[in-house]
């Protein structure tokens, strides 16, 4: 009878930080709970390409960095991964010198396997950290909600127009843009 171990899960934040999963997930750390979590799906991966294409032509690139499920260390005891951050180049440079930056504009893509009490719990922790404005997208439902603290919201649908201000303040997109079928 062969015996197999289940695999050892870091015990504290700073095994955390330099443990490498062997499960397929990917995980956060939130003061001593560690929150597993798939990522972005395949099916999902065209928001992110929409969304990018569109910072890379309002020029975007040149002022920072639009990247996908980066550690943002929210606090010295709490690691997220948002879908897509915007970090400025000075903010690209503070992380190369190894500090934690935390980014202005977040999205988070989700899907029918986030819990609504999560959902609400990373929005409450971005706005304390500083985030300026969060977005989150629902793809099978073709909704976007566009926070800009936890009291106010844009629910957006169909042609409303999705916004990044005051953060990005030209990077918008219509809800339909945003969802359209991909050109054959």
């Amino acid at each position: 009878m062969q015996h197999t171990t289940a695999p050892a899960f870091p015990q504290t934040f700073d095994e955390f930080l330099t443990w490498e999963p062997v499960d397929g997930y990917k995980y956060e750390w939130k003061d001593g709970e560690m929150i597993r979590f798939s990522g972005m799906k395949k099916k999902q991966y065209y928001i992110y390409d929409v969304l990018n294409t569109l910072f890379i032509t309002k020029g975007y690139h040149k002022a920072g960095t639009f990247m996908a499920e980066p550690d943002v260390m929210l606090t010295a005891l709490q690691m997220r991964r948002p879908d897509i951050a915007y970090f400025t180049k000075e903010q690209i440079q503070q992380g190369r010198k190894g500090e934690d930056v935390i980014p202005a504009f977040v999205v988070e893509v989700l899907s029918e396997t986030d819990h609504a009490y999560r959902i609400e719990e990373k929005i409450a922790e971005y706005f304390k950290a500083g985030v300026q404005v969060v977005w989150n997208i629902f793809p099978e439902a073709e909704v976007v909600y566009v926070y800009t603290s936890r009291k106010h919201v844009t629910i957006c649908l169909e042609s409303d127009v999705c916004s990044a201000a005051p953060v990005l303040p030209d990077f918008s997109i219509r809800v339909n843009d945003l969802f359209a079928p991909t050109p054959a």
